[in-house]
């Protein structure tokens, strides 16, 4: 006798999900990172460059199964951009995860002498929520 693990709605789940792995020098800016999101998350090449348009495509590929979403040197995440963009992709992530069915994890991974600037651009992208 073996046991599948089931869903909350009691379904047979699939096999556990494997973490898509981003590198934070492919997404310096905005147009990068969706470049970047499009081609590891597989989402539609038709997305658009908006955060609207990446919190749609998020949630659809959430409700389709969970998803963890590893960024390395992840200091270097939006680097390019206004330091509100960070706080913006955290805020979509965060209103995607909340809306969708299945669960998202972020896992935002750098050089240890980096994390506390890290830490910084976080806390300060939470705090403006």
């Amino acid at each position: 006798m073996t046991a599948e693990p089931v869903d909350a709605d009691g379904a047979t789940a699939g096999p556990p999900e494997q973490p898509v792995r981003l590198a934070a020098d492919a997404a310096r800016t905005r147009a990068a990172l969706r470049a970047a999101l499009v081609d590891a998350l597989d989402l539609p090449a038709y997305t658009g460059p908006t955060w609207d348009a990446l919190s749609d495509v998020l949630r659809d590929r959430l409700d389709a199964g969970p998803l963890t979403l590893v960024v390395d040197d992840a200091g270097r995440l939006l680097a390019d951009e206004p330091p509100g963009q960070f706080a913006l992709l955290l805020a979509v992530l965060g209103d995607a995860a909340a809306a969708a069915r299945c669960p998202l994890r972020v896992v935002l991974r750098d050089a240890p002498e980096r994390l506390p600037s890290l830490r910084r651009r976080a806390a300060e992208g939470v705090s403006r929520r």
